[in-house]
């Protein structure tokens, strides 16, 4: 009997390999594919327009376009990023990073994540977006309050710094500007019912509170690092964000936050924004630093031999005294 089979043609076996390839490359979707994706369904197109209204498409295409721009955002949960630019879009805020309101940044936090296989927990590294005001963001929500007459932040330079009563809190900048060299931030706000109060933070203070407070900062970066930054020249307006990319942006952001949230009027929205801020700096966070960096050892029991311990006796505690009636 003769054998029919017939072994396939290099052009047919390229024609295979081809459709497994195009198989595989319309499996591959990519993250900014998921994103749009979740962005169009209805509920959360209900979310946004309840937030901006007729604005809502606008914002949402700028979501697109800063996830487009940035790689550290690409690696975090998609839905993550949605709610994180919401929290934005409540507050009315643009997160364009040219404006200076508002920031969606990727940070690498680490987390306990769990083994399926073995069920251990262990601590990882893993993309999580914040939301974050930029000091403009603060300015924006204070003035919507109606009770501010002004408000202002600034950097000083060498010389302009004259007294600091810590009496009242009265800061003079009557002196005259020496150099380029900035030595603090400060802040300034006055109420419409006359109520003023100003703050002023040297470098070396803002550089301190930055690597206390600050999850962005590793624990490689020293306070002399932060200071040394201080010396660049101020641009405010950039579009680089966070202590190392923008510290004259950050110190100034820090010293109106710091201000306002002691002495300023503060509305719902305002105290909003400012727990959905500082939420980034939590105490899971540092814990899992504190967790990752600690000398850790697994210690085995088995074979130990255990001494038997009598339980110690409990102290007896004498009932007070009834309290005798004094007549009144």
């Amino acid at each position: 009997m003769g054998n029919n089979f017939q072994a396939p043609s290099s052009q047919g076996t390229q024609v295979v390999a081809a459709q497994q390839q195009g198989q595989q490359v319309a499996k591959t979707v990519k993250p900014v594919d998921i994103l749009k994706k979740n962005l169009n369904a209805d509920s959360v197109q209900a979310q946004f327009r309840n937030a901006l209204g007729k604005n809502a498409p606008s914002f949402v295409a700028s979501i697109i376009d800063l996830y487009n721009t940035d790689i550290s955002l690409q690696q975090c949960d998609p839905n993550k990023v949605i709610c994180e630019a919401l929290k934005a879009a409540v507050l009315k805020l643009p997160i364009n990073r040219a404006l200076g309101f508002a920031y969606v940044i990727a940070y690498n936090n680490n987390r306990k994540v769990k083994d399926p296989a073995t069920g251990r927990e262990s601590w990882q590294k893993v993309m999580e977006p914040t939301f974050q005001l930029g000091y403009k963001g603060y300015i924006q929500l204070a003035m919507r309050t109606g009770y501010y007459k002004t408000i202002n932040a600034d950097v000083v330079y060498e010389g302009e710094l004259q007294t600091v009563n810590k009496l009242t809190g009265e800061v003079s900048f009557d002196g005259t500007r020496l150099s380029d060299k900035v030595v603090g931030y400060f802040c300034y706000f006055e109420l419409l019912n006359g109520f003023a109060k100003a703050m002023y933070m040297t470098v070396e203070q803002m550089a301190l509170h930055a690597k206390r407070f600050s999850k962005g900062l590793g624990r490689e970066v020293t306070v002399e690092q932060l200071v040394a930054l201080a010396a660049q020249p101020v641009q405010v307006e950039s579009k680089t964000v966070g202590w190392l990319g923008n510290f004259h942006s950050m110190a100034m952001k820090t010293v109106i936050r710091l201000l306002l949230s002691k002495y300023g009027y503060l509305s719902i929205e305002m105290q909003s924004a400012m727990v959905d801020d500082q939420s980034g700096d939590d105490y899971e966070v540092r814990d899992g630093e504190i967790q990752k960096g600690a000398n850790s050892r697994e210690i085995v029991m088995d074979g130990a031999n255990f001494e038997d311990v009598a339980a110690a006796p409990v102290p007896q505690i004498e009932a007070p005294a009834p309290a005798v009636d004094p007549g009144f």
